[in-house]
């Protein structure tokens, strides 16, 4: 069986008040069309397709690697319409699945039910009941429970709209029926749309069994109409994240506190502490610890690591065992030994930090190679910009930088140099030598300090 899908994305989504097209508004750090698009994927469509319209070309040009087929809706005249758009990009296809851009936590697991409840049925449906189902369209069944047809709220009558039973809007069915029964549909409703829920009347009026599968959880099946809901599912969204993590053996420790806006992998006994943000794909190796307040993008931390609060660490390698913070920040391609210790307030960009070396305060470190069992004084920076170029720095194993050091690249500093504090080294400091510049000092005898008049 070839299963196709189309997914609704052409609402203008009124109600989000924004200029961005309401399914590239982001949850969990990806465009809410990018979450049904996995899912599609996941479920081995065969062919997909996306039905846009408000926004115009922006929706495929965000999600250009997309593995889909863009069809423009150019008139939204309402789901049914829709569907009709995406129905030529469908042929060969055996049955449809149709799902929506802005309906981002379907799970793969419940759509694979829903097709397998509707094997060797000519349509099938996700419903589900709801205390207080205003708003959405409710499933009218005969009395011997069979699926009759689905009115929309608006246009219910008082005893339909006490059925708690509502319409997801998730269907599939045999293509060849659903492109039959597409260009039956009406408008004559009171949103004068083309409901594509009305292929459900259609479908019984032949004698087609509709059968309806329910999700686990009501979110999978909830739109986001505006932030708030959005705000509502991210919650949500991230608690589950957080509950895999923690039945995976890692210790977080406010799972409310925890935003994973990409891809987290942790090895065993890794210590989350709250406010972690995580963005694209991050690696922790076994007894990492991450204090508060930090921020991980695109890197890879070693076993035994510890980063401090309110660090940021991104697009870089640590080491094992080694600590970061609190207070850093590693830039992209920064490269971290084992056992390092980059400290309060230290910047690190571009370089490649040797095994055991120790950068402990307030320091700069920019396009630069250290060796192993390197010293960094306080306030030692690598001034590596002239203005129009990036020069390196090399530091040999076992040097001692001391404090308020600047090193003016390109610049060596040899194996087991030591420089003096306060100096200013633009030439290439011996192995194993003191190198220094330091000014004389002077005592002005006599002199006052100028006073403010009273």
């Amino acid at each position: 069986m070839k299963l196709g899908v189309v997914i609704l994305a052409a609402g203008k989504g009124t109600r989000m008040r924004s200029a961005l097209p309401k399914i590239l508004h982001p949850l969990a750090g990806r465009p809410l069309l990018q979450h049904v698009l996995d899912a599609a994927e996941a479920l081995g469509a065969a062919r997909i397709c996306c039905v846009y319209g408000h926004g115009g070309d922006l929706v495929p040009k965000t999600l250009k690697d997309a593995n889909c087929t863009w069809v423009e809706q150019s008139e939204r005249l309402g789901t049914g319409h829709a569907v009709l758009q995406a129905m030529p990009s469908m042929a060969g296809m055996d049955r449809i699945l149709v799902l929506y851009g802005d309906v981002p936590l379907i799970e793969p697991e419940t759509l694979n039910r829903l097709v397998a409840d509707s094997n060797g049925k000519a349509l099938g449906l996700i419903s589900m009941h709801l205390d207080d189902p205003s708003g959405y369209g409710r499933i009218v069944r005969d009395k011997r429970g069979h699926v009759l047809r689905i009115v929309e709220h608006k246009d219910a009558s008082e005893a339909e709209l006490g059925i708690q039973e509502i319409n997801t809007g998730i269907i599939v069915a045999d293509a060849r029926r659903l492109g039959e029964w597409l260009t039956q549909i009406g408008n004559n409703n009171v949103q004068g749309e083309y409901y594509l829920t009305d292929v459900i009347g259609l479908a019984t009026a032949q004698g087609i069994e509709v059968v309806t599968t329910h999700p686990e959880a009501p979110q999978e099946v909830a739109g986001v109409n505006d932030r708030l809901q959005l705000a509502e599912l991210e919650r949500y969204h991230q608690r589950r994240l957080a509950e895999t993590l923690m039945l995976q053996g890692t210790t977080v420790l406010d799972p409310a506190r925890l935003d994973i806006r990409g891809t987290l992998i942790c090895e065993r006994d890794v210590t989350l502490d709250v406010n972690l943000i995580v963005e694209g794909r991050v690696r922790l190796g076994a007894n990492v610890r991450v204090g508060p307040n930090c921020l991980l993008k695109d890197c890879e931390i070693g076993a035994g690591s510890e980063v401090f609060a309110n660090s940021i660490v991104e697009c870089a390698h640590v080491g094992a065992g080694a600590r970061i913070g609190p207070f850093a920040r590693l830039r992209p391609e920064a490269d971290i030994g084992d056992h390092c210790h980059i400290g309060n307030f230290v910047e690190v960009k571009k370089s490649r930090i040797g095994e055991g070396t120790k950068v402990n305060h307030l320091s700069y470190i920019g396009n630069a190679e250290l060796g192993s069992r390197v010293n960094i004084g306080a306030g030692t920076i690598t001034c590596n910009y002239d203005g129009a170029n990036k020069h390196l720095t090399k530091i040999g194993d076992g040097a001692f930088i001391g404090s308020n050091t600047a090193l003016v690249a390109p610049v060596e500093v040899g194996a087991d140099a030591t420089i003096g504090a306060g100096s200013v080294i633009a030439r290439e400091a011996p192995a194993g030598q003191l190198s220094l510049t330091r000014a004389p000092q002077t005592t002005v005898k006599g002199w006052e300090r100028p006073r403010k008049k009273k």
